[in-house]
């Protein structure tokens, strides 16, 4: 989230009267992420102050936003605590606003929990699994944008911009994922939309209890276990060293596994799909930072960190799961 598109008071408050969402109080631009314009809008209505979040986007387009608004609007259609995208009166949710395509969802309740306890890895493990099954019938699909081969396009554009020893690993993990991915076990893995983003930045709680997940606009179709892998690499690793917190991990799975129990090939699989999740974020963290885009908030995520999960995730590949046992 940030802002690269400067949207006036009254372009929000046309859109927000289309859409019948009240009276334009407050809008202001969010600080953070990397790829959309995002507003926090205010609105009153029959005397009632609602919050909602307005957002441009900047690299997707009209082709690819139709999988994620509705994507939401599923989720949100059979009880998972999402962001619902807010329909004109002919019920379509990608509108316009300064020439680029936007939507509005309305803003959860509660705050970013950046410092989890095994109980907030719990209740994401349990979230996601059951998000995973209410996916099943969602009859829209599109790739995951950020899946193998943007690794494959991408490694090559960030490697002038890193030492040897950082460029040995980007090519040999890279290969190794090729391989894994021609791999039967991984043709045998479950697959349907999948957040692929889901940081601790992107759920909300409240008092203790997980109010909803946000920021879908990394969604796509792929195996559950690479979202499962993603949760893992941030819920339940040590910020400053990136190493493993088996009892975070621990709940998370068994939570998990508590609404989906995970498949032959997906125990087989996650060392290997935990070392992918690491390479994905540190390609894209490569990318962002030497090849930034100017944007008048923003806040650009150090690369570094996800080299060290995914060192950590290459020299201990048989971390201690017992909820997978």
């Amino acid at each position: 989230m940030a802002v690269f598109t400067e949207v006036s008071e009254d372009e929000a408050r046309a859109l927000l009267h289309t859409l019948k969402l009240g009276e334009l109080r407050e809008l202001r631009g969010i600080q953070g992420g990397i790829e959309n314009t995002n507003y926090f809008a205010t609105t009153e209505r029959d005397g009632t102050p609602h919050e909602y979040v307005l957002t441009l986007f900047e690299r997707l387009g009209p082709e690819q936003l139709p999988f994620y608004l509705h994507l939401m609007k599923h989720l949100a259609q059979r009880g998972i605590p999402v962001p619902d995208p807010q329909p004109d009166a002919n019920g379509d949710i990608l509108h316009t606003v300064c020439g680029k395509p936007a939507a509005v969802v309305n803003k959860l309740r509660g705050k970013s929990e950046l410092a989890p306890l095994a109980s907030h890895c719990a209740a994401v493990g349990a979230m996601l699994a059951r998000m995973h099954l209410a996916g099943r019938d969602y009859d829209r699909r599109q790739p995951n944008l950020r899946g193998l081969p943007w690794w494959n396009e991408t490694v090559p554009v960030v490697l002038p911009h890193v030492n040897e020893s950082q460029a040995q690993l980007l090519r040999g993990e890279l290969a190794f994922q090729n391989h894994v991915a021609g791999s039967s076990a991984h043709a045998a893995l479950p697959t349907g939309p999948v957040h692929a983003d889901l940081f601790r930045d992107n759920v909300m709680f409240e008092a203790g209890e997980l109010t909803g997940f946000f920021d879908f606009y990394f969604a796509g179709t792929d195996t559950w276990l690479f979202d499962i892998a993603v949760c893992l690499n941030d819920w339940c690793v040590d910020l400053p060293t990136g190493a493993h917190v088996p009892d975070r991990a621990d709940a998370f799975l068994r939570a998990y596994a508590g609404v989906r129990p995970l498949a032959a090939a997906e125990r087989q699989l996650l060392p290997a799909m935990l070392r992918a999740g690491a390479l994905r974020f540190w390609i894209s963290r490569l990318w962002d930072f030497h090849l930034p885009r100017e944007a008048a908030l923003l806040q650009a995520h150090d690369p570094a960190h996800f080299e060290r999960v995914l060192r950590q995730r290459v020299r201990a590949p048989a971390v201690s799961l017992p909820a997978l046992r």
